[in-house]
């Protein structure tokens, strides 16, 4: 009776801890319900069809800057220059569209390619010029892109681009809008990128130990530059959807969304000590707060009310984060 009552009791115990594992992975998840069905009792309009895909379309650009942010935070690093990049690189392709007649593809092509570009400087600044972090090479970008997308449009928008760029920012496929079907493309690719490929598991790596991954014959330095042009190149893209969506370049783009990235990598639940962190947890970061702003637009609270309200979930992310390591510190 004995035996059998501590083999019950064994069991128990080892169901209950799948069911930590499933509410430890799922927790994200488990608060953009909770968050939904809030927000679907406070406002009639939050789950119709319209506003669903409007948070869809919101949701975009965030999404596809935080993948690339994702990669510089798994190897413990950040890119603070992600902003001032979406807003250089859309500039630079509507410079080439509107003002030289340069083919609508090809110029953005060029573009994208300005993106990775600024974020390939990046890696070269951290690992050929050995400058102590990432922080300081990423907030030099941060004023030069900026400065340059100044200084080439004299500080003035660019508006009315062919369709074809208007198409991938504003359009849609019966209600679901193109930007987040590319989004879910892109996710897609890094997640096979991140799980399937030696490069992938080499950011990993790093982030967890990095003279481990250096003793264990990783090229370090080639990596990271890999991981800085990504993250330029998906600033870039976020440009791009950006422009078709408001049918609009200006030097001002992007102010700000590199803490939103942040924010939606860390409740996403990637850690800023690198080495975790998955694609689809960021997603459903992103999604969090479009459905944070949403929601607070349908709730009629003010701009500035709002701009609180979000530094205070980024903060937030941030100690959830601290929390999730004195977990894990506790546990080992």
């Amino acid at each position: 009776m004995l035996e059998k009552a501590k083999n019950t009791q064994e069991a128990a115990k080892i169901n209950w801890g799948k069911v930590k594992n499933i509410l430890s992975s799922a927790g994200v998840l488990i608060a953009l319900i909770v968050l939904s069905a809030i927000l679907a009792i406070l406002s009639p309009y939050f789950l119709e069809v319209e506003n669903l895909m409007n948070i869809a379309r919101q949701s975009a650009i965030n999404s596809l800057i935080a993948v690339g942010m994702l990669l510089t935070i798994l190897t413990a690093g950040i890119d603070l220059s992600v902003g001032s990049v979406l807003a250089l690189s859309s500039v630079v392709m509507a410079i080439l569209i509107k003002n030289m007649g340069i083919n609508p593809l090809l110029g953005m092509i060029v573009g994208l390619g300005v993106g990775a570009f600024l974020g390939f400087l990046n890696g070269i600044m951290l690992t050929k010029l050995h400058l102590p972090h990432p922080f300081i090479s990423t907030l030099g970008m941060m004023n030069i892109a900026r400065g340059l997308a100044l200084i080439l449009t004299k500080a003035t928008p660019i508006s009315g681009f062919p369709p074809v760029v208007q198409f991938i920012g504003a359009g849609s496929i019966g209600v679901v809008p193109i930007s987040f079907l590319v989004v879910i493309g892109v996710y897609i690719i890094y997640h096979i990128f991140l799980t399937r490929t030696p490069t992938g598991r080499y950011i990993y790596a790093i982030g967890g130990n990095i003279e481990a991954a250096r003793l264990s014959g990783i090229n370090v330095e080639k990596v990271l530059v890999i991981v800085y042009t990504l993250s330029g190149l998906m600033a870039a893209v976020g440009g791009l959807v950006l422009v078709g969506r408001v049918n609009a370049a200006y030097p001002l783009a992007g102010l700000g969304y590199e803490l939103d990235a942040i924010a939606a990598v860390i409740i996403g639940g990637a850690s800023f000590m690198g080495g975790v962190g998955t694609v689809w947890g960021t997603l459903v970061g992103a999604i969090i707060m479009a459905v944070i702003r949403n929601g607070l637009n349908l709730l009629s609270v003010s701009p500035e009310w709002q701009t609180v309200i979000i530094g205070s979930v980024i903060i937030g992310a941030v100690y959830l984060d601290v929390l999730r390591r004195r977990m894990e510190t506790k546990t080992k």
